[in-house]
């Protein structure tokens, strides 16, 4: 039994439908991927789910329960390809098969190596009609942050600026200064929100004395994990960021973990990690290397000019998202990143580019590296 070759009108709905159920669970699913799941039969709705990870079950076995006796014969429109492995719960696959379900459309293959392909194989083998690829882009951008971890243990990287129209972030080196609208504001509010930690430099701390909390109210799964680089331990015990530390506060830095200022950090509640140093500052490679063991899928880059240049030449960065406000800063100014001149021969373009619109701003939003591997 085949899928026709033809993807109808109805047939993308029904997955957009599925793709806007997996994005209910942003910020309540890692480590796991986001997954939404539909199940339609004779052009009618019988079920549909999402996952979120401290319920357990994955989006096709809440669909699944929700139709009952109905998913037999059905439709199933899943966001992700459904898992043939054993973890926390059982594969999703056998569940399929036992309902009876006669068609799954999946929109994209399933990032990790141990599933992708061999689920839908799985379900071919037991008479089911399956196809891959409907809403595909979408559905990649989805869970990119998955892509990126469960490929290479390591959290997918998104630099975030905001700038005048002549690229530069403040008006002067240590100052703070608003730039953007709130429309873009607002929005980056949603960006922290999906991620599972956000960075900042010690310079960006001492100028701005920023807390970097996800102000949406949404629920989350987990705390945001707020990282700061601090090569020569200067956070301020006095810092929004140490009055407001929970457990969810860690610095990276070159000096010993057991020094006294490490110590009063400690006291207060902040984590103080200590890695080894590159080019005299720390490792940005070690940070991520640590965060991924933390299973912390995505980061979010929100630093100043040398932060920012320091993970562009590094090559870290995976995705870029640049909120230009409709202004002219003039001479004086700091640049978005501090970065040496040889580095431009050698800088990779950004692909995939898109525009959005933020009240009186725009944004410009692109990719540097295609964490999925098979492009």
């Amino acid at each position: 039994m085949s899928i026709p070759s033809s993807i109808s009108a109805a047939d993308t709905a029904r997955m957009e439908r599925a793709l806007r159920l997996a994005r209910r669970g942003t910020a309540l699913t890692h480590p796991n991927p986001m997954v939404g799941a539909v199940l339609v039969k004779h052009g009618r709705v019988v079920g549909e789910g999402f996952h979120v990870y401290e319920d357990g079950d994955h989006a096709e076995i809440l669909a699944l329960r929700n139709a009952g006796s109905k998913a037999r014969g059905a439709t199933l429109y899943v966001s992700l390809e459904p898992c043939c492995t054993t973890g926390r719960t059982g594969p999703c696959t056998k569940a399929i098969i036992a309902a009876g379900v006669a068609q799954v459309y999946a929109a994209v293959k399933d990032p990790n190596p141990r599933v992708s392909g061999r689920g839908l194989a799985e379900l071919k083998r037991a008479g089911i009609a399956v196809r891959a690829g409907i809403s595909e882009e979408i559905a990649r951008a989805t869970n990119e942050d998955f892509a990126k971890w469960i490929r290479t243990g390591l959290p997918f990287v998104t630099m975030k600026t905001a700038l005048t129209l002549d690229g530069q972030i403040a008006a002067r080196a240590g100052s703070a200064t608003w730039i953007t609208s709130p429309e873009s504001r607002e929005a980056v509010q949603r960006m922290r929100h999906a991620a599972d930690s956000v960075i900042t430099g010690i310079g960006t701390v001492l100028a701005d004395d920023p807390r970097l909390t996800d102000r949406t109210g949404e629920p989350r799964g987990r705390r945001l994990l707020r990282v700061v680089v601090d090569s020569s331990l200067r956070m301020p015990l006095k810092s929004d960021l140490v009055r407001s530390a929970k457990d969810d506060v860690a610095i990276f830095t070159t000096r010993p973990a057991d020094s006294s200022r490490a110590r009063a950090l400690k006291r207060a509640g902040v984590e103080v990690i200590s890695v080894r140093a590159r080019q005299g500052h720390v490792d940005l490679q070690a940070v991520l290397r640590e965060l991924g063991k933390r299973q912390m899928l995505s980061l979010l880059f929100e630093g100043g000019a040398a932060l920012n240049g320091a993970a562009l030449e590094a090559g870290i960065v995976d995705k870029m998202v640049l909120f230009y406000a409709p202004k002219v800063m003039g001479t004086g100014g700091v640049p978005m990143a501090r970065i040496p001149s040889r580095w431009f021969p050698k800088s990779p373009a950004l692909q995939n580019l898109k525009l959005s619109r933020y009240g009186a701003d725009f944004a410009v939003e692109g990719y540097f590296h295609d964490v999925y591997g098979d492009r």
